[in-house]
């Protein structure tokens, strides 16, 4: 297997340092048109528009009376689930629970100099869609972690769509919906899903928010649909960046760089490596680990194409590239990764120490796996509770406090040739 070597310290470092990180984000032409003109057919044609789609692409006899999945369906297939994977999805939601339980925001007041009273109130989005995966795809770890925080946030609705290719369900998505407490399921997918949840049709029930990963078409429609509601994020490939001194088994790096490998060919996997032939090490162990992968050619396909070994000879400079590519996985696998935090700026989700492997993050731990990728690290956050509520602002002006800054508002609005705001303050004043 071919993987990038780099050396930190090279002249030409940071030039085949972008190179790597730049990855094919431009917009098909063609993509964009199709899925516009899906989006203008669901906003003109509705349900038959919707249903037509659905037919069309996921090839089964869907109908108005078959698209939405009930309530005892969801919970048969809850019922239905091997005893191993109830446990399993049940642990999983208690901590993503416990840990966005944590993330609430709060209204809070307060009051000034002039007892004007100030401050925020805090309220949950109304209706929310999720998307999810589905065909080959089958992702019961995203519906709770787009589920749950938006349950915890007080969401009062939450609609969830899935494609159904064929006509077959995943039962372990359908119980994570249950588990989850979604209210609605409906077996669409792609752009026209997005349409039908941004503009709504008579079926399905038009949404303030979608939130949830999907494909190129899923991506594009979210861009499109934007204003009209909000979304989560325009996602890019997974992708982690490990750091490593160079003490950590070989085979946990190798094994790690590849969990994110074998999400697509597109992934990206990096190692910054503090010793040099520490890299070596990995090379074997993955040499002798990949033939065991069953996703071995999409392995090597994504390392190859865009993963790297990057040898930085101190910790300044792993730093330093590592806020430079603000990852959406960054692995502290060193001695003491307490010792980095502080200087570490931009990261999706940083996974500390050498027993913290990001598949952990990917489905248990508790933090939300929806993260920033791309870069965007470097001003976008994980999705979380407080994605799922408003602030508004408060204002409330005793008639002292009014006329108090009655001058101030007056000043500022006549600068700006604002006649009709400076009055309106002015009125407040109160006579000398």
């Amino acid at each position: 297997m071919k993987i990038k070597t780099l050396t930190a310290t090279d002249a030409e470092f940071k030039d085949a340092l972008s190179e790597l990180l730049s990855w094919d984000a431009e917009d098909d032409a063609s993509i964009v048109q199709r899925v516009a003109q899906i989006i203008k057919d669901i906003r003109q044609n509705g349900d038959e528009a919707l249903l037509s789609y659905t037919q069309q692409l996921d090839q089964w006899a869907v109908s108005s009376d078959n698209v939405e999945l009930t309530h005892n369906q969801l919970e048969k297939a809850w019922n239905n689930l091997p005893a191993e994977q109830k446990t399993a999805l049940q642990c999983a939601a208690d901590r993503i629970k416990a840990y966005a339980e944590r993330q609430k925001l709060q209204s809070w007041r307060f009051d000034d100099e002039f007892g004007n009273s100030l401050g925020q109130a805090i309220n949950p989005l109304q209706r929310v869609g999720v998307y999810v995966p589905g065909g080959k795809a089958a992702y019961p770890s995203s519906v709770l972690m787009n589920v749950i925080p938006a349950k915890v946030a007080g969401v009062a609705e939450i609609i969830m769509v899935t494609p159904t290719p064929k006509g077959e369900v995943n039962n372990l998505v359908l119980a994570a919906a249950f588990l989850a407490g979604v209210d609605k399921v409906f077996r669409i997918g792609g752009a026209q899903a997005v349409a039908a949840l941004a503009y709504g049709t008579d079926r399905l029930p038009a949404v303030d928010k979608i939130v949830g990963p999907g494909n190129i078409y899923v991506a594009t429609a979210k861009k499109q649909v934007f204003g009209q509601v909000g979304i989560d994020m325009v996602a890019g490939p997974s992708e982690i960046l490990i750091i490593c001194d160079g003490e950590t088994d070989p085979d946990w790096i190798a094994m790690d760089l590849f969990s994110q490998a074998e999400h697509d060919e597109k992934a990206q996997s990096i190692l910054i490596s503090l010793d040099l032939g520490f890299i070596d090490k990995v090379k074997k162990s993955m040499a002798k680990l990949l033939p065991t992968m069953e996703r071995a050619v999409v392995i090597q396909a994504s390392l190859e194409k865009r993963g790297a070994f990057i040898y930085a000879e101190n910790k300044q400079l792993a730093i330093g590239i590592a806020n430079t590519i603000a990852p959406e996985h960054l692995e502290l696998s060193v001695e003491e990764p307490a010792q980095w935090l502080d200087s570490i700026h931009h990261a999706g989700a940083i996974f500390m120490g050498r027993y913290t492997p990001e598949a952990l993050g990917d489905y248990c731990a508790g933090p939300n796996h929806v993260l920033p990728t791309s870069g965007t690290a470097r001003f976008s956050s994980p999705l979380g509770v407080y994605d799922f509520q408003k602030r508004s602002s408060v204002i409330n002006c005793s008639q002292r406090g009014a006329s108090a800054l009655s001058d101030t508002a007056s000043v500022l609005a006549r600068g700006e040739s604002l006649t009709a705001h400076a009055k309106s303050a002015e009125f407040r004043k109160l006579p000398s």
